[in-house]
C-alpha cells in the first residue's frame, strides 16, 4: 500500500512539475510578444486595420494660345456614410432633416433617404453609399447638410474625390491633344500633349489614411490627409481654337464629298512655327469621320508633286539650270530604264523649268535632276540632308515616323532612284515634314521646327517657357528664295492651282497628287492621294499650310491636288481673313470678299471688325459658337455637348469688357 502510494506521489509531482513549465513558458511567450516581438506584432496588427492610399493629384488643364479650355480635370465626388459613427441621440435628432435634404438634391422621396439611413444604422453599415458622380457644386451642399456637417468623426461623412478628364471643344483635334490611360497589363500609355507633357500635367499624389472596416471596405481616419496632393502644372498650347474648328470643318466637308478614306491638315504660323490648327480625321465603318490617327506625324508616305519644291531649290542653288533653262517635255512621256515618267496633261514640247514647275510637269522636273545629277546623285542627297527630310523632327509628340530617303550605296538605291525621286516617289516622307520644308521658304530661309506647346504655367506664373526652335537658319540663298516664292505664287496664279487664284487675296503653294501602293502589280490596291501645301497672303506670309486627303472616291473623275486639297486650304485662308460665314461653293466665298484692290493690312483691319453686342447662338453647334463668341472677345464656358439651347446672355446685350457668357448644350 505504502509504494502505491508512494508511485500515487510521483505521478503528482510530475504532472504538477509540467504544469509549472508549461505555465513559465506561456509567461515567457506573453512577455516575448509583449515585450521583444511587440513592435512587429503591433505593425502587423495595424497593416491590416490602418492602410495609406493614394489620392491622386488633378492634373493640370490644357489650354489654347487664345485661352479656351481644351483639357480639364473635373472632381467628381462619391459620398457614403459610416452609420456606426453618429451617436443616437445626434442620428435620431437629425435623419428627418438630412433625408429631406437629401431628397431636394438627390431627387428621390425623402422617406426612401429615411429607411434606407435607419436600415444602414440598424445593420452596422459602416459604408452605406449615399450618392456618385457629384459635382463640386453639390459636394459643397451635402457636406453642409444636417449631421453631416459635424464631419467624418462626428456625423459619418465620407467623401471620395474622382478627378475625371474633360475635354470642352468635344472631339476636335482629340488626337493632338491625346489621352493618358493604363493598357490592360498596368503599364501606363497615351498619346499628344497629354502624353507628351504628362510630367508637368500630373502633379504630385497625396497620401491619405484609412482604416478597414468592414468586408474590404476602408473610410477615412480623419478629416485631412496625411500628404496633400499638388495639382499639376497648365500647358499653354499653340493651337487657336477659331483657326482649329475653320480646318476641322473645312477638311471634313471635302472628305465627305469625295467619300475620301482619311485626310489631314495642318496650319502652323509662319514666324514661330506655332501649330495653331491640325485636323485628323478617318472615315469610319458607318461612314462618319472621327478623330483616329494623327495621320500629320505618323504616316510618311510618298509625297508626290509637291517634293518638286526639293528638286527646285536644288538645282538653283547649285546653278546647274535656272528657271528659264528650257526642257524638251517630249509629249509628257519620257522613259527612264523600262519605266515611263508620264504629265497628267500631255502634249507639252519645250519649255522652261519655271513654267514646268508652275504646271508640275514630271518630264522637266525629273530631267532637270537626272540631267544635271546623275553622274553624282550624292549632292542632290546632300540638299534632302542638309533640309533634314532624312530624319524625324523630333517632335515631342509619341509616334513621329521615321521618313526613307534612298541613298547611294543602300539596298534602297537603284539606278531608277534619282529620277523616280525627282516627281515624288520613292521617298516617304510625313506631311509635317512637308509643312516645315515650305514654311522654311515662306519665313525668308528660315526653317522653324513645328511646335504645339508655347508655355507650361502654375496659375498665372510661367514655370517654363517653349521658344521657337531654328532648325536651319537658311535654306537657300536670297536670290534662290525670290525665284521659289515667285513661281509657288504663279503655281496659283496661272499653273496647276489657278482654280483657286483670287486677285485681293494673293496665296502661295503647290499641288500634289500621289499614286498609292502603285508597287502593287494587279493594280488594285493602287489609290490617289491629293495634297496641297502653301502660305498666305502670298506678300507678306503669316501662316503656312498642309491639305491632304487620302483615296478620294474616283467615281467623281476628279482626284487632282488643286480641286480636292485645293479648296481646303482656300477656305481656311479666307475665313482666317475674313471671318466669313461657312458657304457651300467657293464662288459664294469669293462673293465675301471686297471687290476693291486693298493692301494686306486694310484687308485684313476691314474682315476682322467686330460687332458690339451678343449674338443669339441658340440652334447652332457648340464649336461653332464658341469660335464665334471667342472672336468676339467674349469668355465662354460650355455645358454639355452637341447645339446650344440656353445662353445666360441675352442677345442683342452689349458686350463688356471680360464678358462671360455660360452655353447650355444639348
Amino acid at each position: 500500500m505504502a509504494v502505491e502510494d508512494k508511485n500515487i506521489s510521483y505521478r503528482i509531482y510530475l504532472v504538477a512539475f509540467a504544469m509549472f513549465l508549461m505555465a513559465v513558458a506561456i509567461v515567457f511567450k506573453l512577455t516575448n510578444i509583449q515585450w521583444v516581438q511587440g513592435d512587429h506584432y503591433r505593425k502587423k496588427a495595424k497593416e491590416k486595420t490602418v492602410k495609406e492610399f493614394t489620392i491622386k493629384a488633378n492634373k493640370g488643364n490644357i489650354y489654347s494660345s487664345d485661352g479656351s479650355l481644351l483639357a480639364t480635370s473635373i472632381p467628381n465626388y462619391e459620398i457614403r456614410f459610416d452609420a456606426v459613427v453618429p451617436k443616437s441621440e445626434l442620428f435620431q435628432r437629425a435623419v428627418d432633416s438630412l433625408s429631406d435634404s437629401l431628397a431636394y438634391l438627390l431627387g428621390k422621396p425623402s422617406n426612401y433617404y429615411e429607411r434606407a439611413l435607419r436600415k444602414a444604422r440598424a445593420t452596422n453599415n459602416r459604408y452605406f453609399l449615399i450618392a456618385r458622380g457629384l459635382s463640386y457644386t453639390d459636394y459643397v451642399k451635402i457636406k453642409e447638410f444636417p449631421l453631416f456637417k459635424e464631419g467624418a468623426n462626428k456625423g459619418g461623412i465620407i467623401v471620395k474625390p474622382e478627378p475625371v478628364r474633360e475635354y470642352p471643344i468635344g472631339r476636335i483635334a482629340e488626337r493632338t491633344i491625346g489621352y493618358e490611360r493604363m493598357k490592360p497589363d498596368s503599364t501606363p500609355d497615351g498619346k499628344g500633349i497629354e502624353w507628351a507633357y504628362r510630367k508637368y500635367l500630373n502633379g504630385k499624389d497625396g497620401k491619405i489614411l484609412k482604416q478597414k472596416i468592414a468586408k474590404g471596405q476602408w473610410k477615412p481616419i480623419r478629416d485631412f490627409n496625411e500628404v496633400d496632393p499638388i495639382d499639376g502644372y497648365d500647358v499653354i498650347s499653340t493651337i487657336d481654337v477659331f483657326i482649329q474648328d475653320i480646318a476641322h470643318h473645312a477638311l471634313l466637308k471635302q472628305l465627305e464629298e469625295y467619300e475620301a478614306e482619311h485626310g489631314t491638315v495642318v496650319v502652323m504660323e509662319t514666324k514661330t512655327g506655332h501649330i495653331k490648327a491640325i485636323s485628323n480625321l478617318g472615315r469610319l465603318s458607318d461612314g462618319t469621320y472621327n478623330e483616329t490617327l494623327n495621320y500629320a506625324i505618323t504616316e510618311a508616305h510618298d509625297p508626290g508633286s509637291t517634293f518638286k519644291l526639293v528638286d527646285l531649290m536644288a538645282v538653283l542653288e547649285d546653278k546647274v539650270a535656272d528657271t528659264s533653262t528650257v526642257f524638251d517635255a517630249r509629249g509628257g512621256v519620257i522613259t527612264y530604264f523600262g519605266k515611263n515618267v508620264v504629265d497628267s496633261h500631255k502634249g507639252m514640247g519645250r519649255v522652261s523649268l519655271g513654267h514646268g514647275f508652275e504646271v508640275s510637269s514630271n518630264t522637266v522636273m525629273v530631267q532637270s535632276v537626272y540631267n544635271n545629277y546623275k553622274n553624282n546623285p550624292s549632292k542632290f542627297i546632300k540638299h534632302i540632308e542638309d533640309w533634314g527630310l532624312d530624319k524625324k523632327i523630333g517632335l515631342e509628340l509619341k509616334g513621329e515616323a521615321s521618313p526613307i530617303i534612298p541613298k547611294p550605296g543602300q539596298a534602297r538605291w537603284s539606278k531608277i532612284s534619282l529620277p523616280w525621286m525627282a516627281f515624288g516617289y520613292g521617298v516617304n516622307i510625313t506631311p509635317m515634314q512637308t509643312l516645315t520644308f515650305y514654311n522654311s521658304v515662306a519665313n525668308n530661309g528660315v526653317m522653324v521646327k513645328p511646335q504645339l506647346v508655347s508655355e507650361i504655367k502654375k496659375w498665372n506664373t510661367t514655370v517654363k517657357k517653349f521658344d521657337t526652335q531654328v532648325i536651319n537658319p537658311k535654306v537657300c540663298s536670297p536670290e534662290t528664295l525670290k525665284k521659289v516664292r515667285a513661281l509657288l505664287e504663279n503655281v496659283v496664279k496661272r499653273g496647276t492651282a489657278k482654280s483657286l487664284y483670287t486677285k485681293e487675296f494673293p496665296m502661295a503653294g503647290k499641288t500634289g497628287t500621289a499614286q498609292m501602293n502603285y508597287g502593287n502589280k494587279t493594280g488594285s490596291g493602287m489609290y490617289y492621294a491629293s495634297s496641297f501645301v502653301g502660305y498666305f497672303p502670298a506678300n507678306k506670309p503669316q501662316y503656312t499650310c498642309i491639305v491632304m486627303v487620302h483615296r478620294p472616291n474616283t467615281a467623281h473623275n476628279n482626284y487632282y491636288g488643286a480641286d480636292v486639297a485645293g479648296p481646303v486650304f482656300k477656305r481656311i485662308a479666307q475665313k482666317i481673313f475674313t471671318d466669313a460665314p461657312s458657304t457651300n461653293t467657293i464662288k459664294k466665298i469669293d462673293r465675301k470678299i471686297p471687290k476693291q484692290e486693298l493692301d494686306y493690312a486694310s484687308y485684313n483691319a476691314n474682315s476682322h471688325k467686330r460687332q458690339n453686342t451678343i449674338p443669339n447662338v441658340r440652334g447652332m453647334s457648340g464649336m461653332d459658337a464658341l469660335a464665334l463668341l471667342e472672336n468676339l472677345g467674349i469668355r465662354v464656358k460650355i455645358k454639355g455637348f452637341g447645339k446650344v439651347k440656353k445662353q445666360s446672355l441675352q442677345a442683342g446685350q452689349n458686350i463688356a469688357k471680360n464678358t462671360t457668357i455660360v452655353l447650355e448644350l444639348s
